[in-house]
């Protein structure tokens, strides 16, 4: 940190002067950049802010309008404190207009009742200035040294977070976009202490731009995002009060950084598998997000052993039922363990397919059938196949089957994506909301409902966005006041917009359960008469039960 205009008027060589401050005292916290020493009354045009003037007063204005011109144009410019010795043109006060001025600029204006060598000053404060810029260097160096280490190292989000928890001795709480914490490190301080009513205190934090301080709560926040996909917030937590003279936090660039090393990490595959299972994932990646084009997809598929083109694709994707949480490691080798598994039983049904991990917990298969295989028959035998693999890696006839999901036919590569992100939507839901006792072998898209639906994508910021979207409001207006308005719309909602029976559900009489649905209509700006509306607002609290699971 810079030094202050206090921490100067501390020094042995500016004590020997005599200093009095004269005007301006509550901005001595002023960050000085450097000193400058001047007689001229128009020096405000050679200066670029956060410079301590020192000056004799030997050349400025007598009258008024003159001395408040100056000091006015030393403020504007952002000067951090004006330093006049007494002997040559003040000797025991200095002018009233002058002292007045600056105490209406906020700017510290101090009397030297001893005189001083102006260059032993600037030397002393130089000095702290240069100190101060090297250990700004230093300490930036230091950051990015730590945070390039995490992302080439692949530093899991748990390890960035504690890293800036550590440096900047507070508290931070990385969030998603629905305000939920995803990781954090308390720093010491009791996790319940921190973690208490986090929705609610962080929705309550809105500052502006990608990163922010809010004075009101002391937190730093920064958005999380790569590739113009912003899926969450870094959260400094620090006592609540305003910056020193409103400058930038301290911690802005650490915060920065962390933000970015947490992003760049989401975008990198650290999982290890056989170089065919990689290269297959690769093709699989390419098709869901467009990175290949279709004939480059159909080239290499080609090239693998697996034609595409001509062939009827459809996508499968599987899920393992899920048990107790394994550590990094332990899941990164049962999700290569499980594709093996599913390539095994491609390669048992001699059905030709691309096989390989869609993402930490998922595998995906493209089947490409030929014109003499029957689709259902192949899928059967297929999930049969993987059945009895899986229970046999286990050594366990009961072990649980995975989900198999599948999604609709295509007929060229082109459409391929579609029956895969089909599948994947029916793997999550099918994996979430799963009916007991099911007979047959896999699941399709007539098993799932809007809430598996919705589940599927709680993590999606797009769905995140429109929950805030269409619901941000009043849940903004129920944690500040501590009302149940939320409950309210979706008692009326879930009893078919009956006003009636929801008045009796809710337990209220009607005159007051109608209050608080027009409390409701000009919180959102909506008319509750209106079914598309009623329809969004429904979506939108199960998309919020979804995200908040």
């Amino acid at each position: 940190m810079l030094p202050t205009v206090a921490r100067i008027l501390d020094l042995e060589v500016m004590r020997r002067g005599l200093p009095q401050v004269v005007a301006g005292a509550a901005h001595l916290e002023r960050p000085v950049r450097w000193v400058h020493v001047s007689e001229l009354p128009d020096v405000a045009g050679v200066l670029q802010g956060g410079e301590l003037v020192l000056s004799t007063g030997i050349a400025l204005p007598e009258d008024r309008e003159g001395l408040a011109r100056y000091v006015r144009e030393l403020a504007d410019v952002g000067v951090a404190g004006l330093v006049i010795e007494f002997g040559r043109r003040y000797f025991d006060t200095l002018p009233r207009a002058l002292v007045h001025a600056a105490e209406q600029r906020g700017l510290p204006l101090i009397a030297l009742r001893r005189e001083l060598r102006f260059v032993a000053v600037t030397e002393a404060v130089h000095a702290l200035v240069v100190n101060a810029q090297l250990e700004q260097l230093r300490t930036s160096e230091a950051i990015h040294q730590v945070f390039n280490e995490l992302v080439v190292e692949g530093a899991e989000p748990v390890e960035v977070v504690r890293q800036v928890a550590r440096i900047a001795g507070a508290p931070v709480v990385l969030e998603n976009l629905a305000h939920q914490v995803l990781t954090h490190d308390p720093a010491g301080r009791p996790e319940s202490e921190l973690l208490e009513d986090w929705e609610r205190r962080s929705r309550g934090v809105r500052p502006s731009g990608r990163t922010g301080h809010d004075p009101r709560s002391g937190w730093l926040v920064t958005t999380v995002g790569a590739r113009g996909q912003d899926w969450g917030r870094l959260v400094l937590v620090q006592e609540p009060g305003p910056l020193p003279d409103d400058g930038p936090h301290p911690n802005t660039m650490l915060l920065e950084r962390g933000a970015s090393a947490l992003a760049l990490n989401r975008l990198v595959v650290r999982d290890r598998e056989s170089l065919e299972r990689q290269t297959h994932r690769t093709l699989l990646s390419g098709i869901l997000t467009h990175a290949l084009t279709v004939s480059e997809v159909a080239l290499r598929a080609q090239a693998l052993g697996v034609p595409l083109e001509g062939r009827r694709l459809v996508g499968v994707v599987l899920r393992q039922r899920r048990g107790p949480i394994p550590a990094a490691l332990e899941a990164q080798a049962r999700l290569r363990d499980f594709t093996e598994l599913a390539a095994s039983a491609v390669r048992a049904c001699r059905l030709s397919a691309l096989v390989g991990a869609l993402d930490d917990e998922g595998v995906g298969v493209l089947i490409a059938l030929g014109p003499q295989q029957d689709e259902h028959a192949s899928l059967d035998a297929f999930a049969a196949a993987l059945r009895r693999l899986t229970a046999e890696a286990a050594r366990d006839a009961a072990a649980p089957s995975p989900v198999v999901a599948v999604g609709s036919s295509v007929g060229s590569v082109r459409d391929a994506r579609r029956t895969l992100l089909e599948a994947t939507q029916v793997a999550d839901a099918a994996l979430h909301d799963a009916p007991g006792g099911r007979a047959a072998s896999y699941y399709r898209l007539p098993d799932v409902r809007l809430r598996g639906l919705l589940h599927l994508l709680r993590d999606d910021a797009r769905l995140q966005t429109y929950v805030e979207r269409e619901l941000g409001p009043l849940l903004a207006h129920d944690a500040e006041h501590d009302a149940q308005l939320v409950r309210m719309l979706r008692i009326y909602l879930e009893q078919g917009r009956n006003k009636s029976a929801a008045a009796d559900a809710a337990h209220l009489s009607r005159p007051s359960f109608y209050d608080r649905l027009h409390k409701v209509e000009r919180i959102l700006g909506v008319d509750l008469d209106q079914v598309e509306s009623c329809l969004s607002l429904h979506v939108a609290l199960l998309a919020l039960d979804a995200v908040r699971r």
